[in-house]
Formats: C-alpha cells, structure tokens, sequence
C-alpha cells in the first residue's frame, strides 16, 4: 500500500477513536501487561550481564521476558534452573 494511504487510514482511526472515545479498562490492563513485559526483558538482560561469570545465560524472547515479568524474581529463578537442569 501507498504510504498516504496507511497513514490516512491510522489519522482517521485516530480521529474515530478521539471522537467515540476509548474504553478505560482494556488499555490500562494492556498497557500494564507490556510494561511488566519490558521489566522481565530488563531482568533477563541484567541477568545475561552478570551471571556470564557462572556460565548462566537465559535467551531473551517473548516467552522468558513474559515468565521473568509476571513471576519476577522466582519466575526468574525457575528460567536459570530449567536453563541449567532440563534443557
């Protein structure tokens, strides 16, 4: 598609939800869920950077960052000993 076009289509998605406004609650829950995404992300980094030294190195996706953020430091935990024992 042309890039007008999609920016079009984004301003008047924009402009309808300005207009008739944005349920509260569902953004507020989504926004909360990417914010602790992006914390368990962060943990896994700092995580990589100083268990190098032990040999501990966790991969950083979706799946580990979202385990890390929702769990945080026991979820964290469990990644290093499924890493270490299982896999």
């Amino acid at each position: 598609m042309e890039p007008i076009i999609v920016m079009s289509i984004i301003g008047g998605l924009v402009l309808l939800l300005l207009i008739v406004g944005a349920p509260i609650k569902p953004i507020r829950f989504v926004g909360q869920g990417v914010v602790k995404i992006l914390i368990g992300a962060l943990l896994l980094f700092f995580l990589n950077a100083f268990g190098s030294t032990l040999g501990i190195h966790v991969p950083i996706n979706l799946v580990t960052s979202t385990v890390s953020g929702f769990l945080g430091i026991p979820g964290l935990v469990a990644l290093v000993v499924i890493e270490r024992f299982i896999l």
